[in-house]
C-alpha cells in the first residue's frame, strides 16, 4: 500500500461511520474502497477484516451499553456462525466468484442501508426466533463472510429485520456482536491457513477507529442518519454493478 493516496483513509473514516450507526463493521465498504486501490485480493481481505474487528467492536460496546443487546437474538445465530467462518476462511475461489459473492454483499449493504426496509417500532412486539431457523442461517451466513472476508452483518441484518425478529436498534447491536466474532473467525482462518496478508498502513485503523466510534455512538442513541446512508448506499451499487 506504499503511495496511499489520501482520499483513502478519508473514505474509510466515512465508510466506518456510516456502517457504525447501524452496527456494521464497515467490510463491504472496506472491500470496495481497497478494490480501487492496486493491491492483492489476500491484502484487501486480511485489511477488511481487521477494520472489521475494531469498527463493529466499538459499535458492539456502544450499542450495548445502551441497552439494545440481546443475548436471547445474538447467540442463536454464532453457534454455528464460528465455525461457519473458521472453514469459509480457509476456502480460496477464483476470482470471477469472488467477485460475484462481493458483489452480492456489497448489494446486501446497500440494502440495509437505504432504509427501504420497514424495521419494527420499539412500541411493536417481535415475532419469536426459533432456533431450527437461526442456528443453520448463522452457518450459512458465517461460511459465506469467511470466504470473501466480512462479518456477514450485511447478509443477517436485513433478514432480521424482514423477519421482524427485532427492532432496528436490537438488529443493530446483534449485526455488530456477530460481525466481531465472525470476523475473528474468518481472519483466524486464513492465518492458520496462510491466507493472510497483512499490510496495512496505521493510518487505516485510525481513521476506522475515529469514524467507528462517532457513528456508533450517535446511532446507538436517536441519531438517523438515512440521507447519507442512501448515498453510500449509491456508491455500493456502482460498486458491486462494476465487478459484476
Amino acid at each position: 500500500m506504499e503511495g496511499l493516496p489520501i482520499w483513502a483513509p478519508l473514505l474509510i473514516f466515512v465508510v466506518a461511520a456510516l456502517y457504525s450507526s447501524v452496527g456494521h463493521g464497515g467490510a463491504s465498504g472496506y472491500l470496495a474502497v481497497l478494490s480501487l486501490l492496486a493491491i492483492q485480493r489476500s491484502e484487501m481481505a486480511t485489511t477488511a477484516l481487521v477494520l472489521n474487528i475494531l469498527v463493529a467492536g466499538i459499535a458492539c460496546i456502544n450499542f450495548s451499553r445502551s441497552k439494545h443487546l440481546r443475548f436471547a437474538l445474538t447467540w442463536p445465530f454464532i453457534l454455528l456462525s464460528i465455525p461457519g467462518a473458521l472453514i469459509g476462511g480457509a476456502i480460496t475461489v477464483p476470482e470471477r466468484i469472488y467477485s460475484l459473492l462481493l458483489a452480492v454483499a456489497l448489494l446486501a449493504a446497500a440494502v440495509r442501508l437505504t432504509g427501504l426496509i420497514n424495521p419494527l417500532s420499539c412500541e411493536e412486539k417481535s415475532r419469536p426466533l426459533r432456533l431450527s431457523v437461526a442456528a443453520p442461517l448463522g452457518g450459512a451466513i458465517g461460511i459465506l463472510s469467511g470466504i470473501v472476508g466480512i462479518g456477514g452483518g450485511v447478509f443477517l441484518s436485513p433478514v432480521v429485520l424482514l423477519a421482524r425478529w427485532a427492532n432496528a436498534k436490537q438488529v443493530a447491536a446483534t449485526s455488530a456482536c456477530f460481525i466481531v466474532v465472525n470476523s475473528i473467525a474468518g481472519l483466524s482462518s486464513r492465518m492458520i491457513s496462510h491466507n493472510a496478508d497483512f499490510g496495512i498502513i496505521p493510518i487505516l485503523p485510525l481513521a476506522a477507529f475515529a469514524g467507528g466510534l462517532i457513528g456508533s455512538s450517535l446511532g446507538a442513541r436517536a441519531f438517523s442518519s438515512l440521507a447519507l446512508q442512501r448515498v453510500l448506499a449509491a456508491v455500493l451499487v456502482t460498486a458491486a454493478v462494476k465487478l459484476l
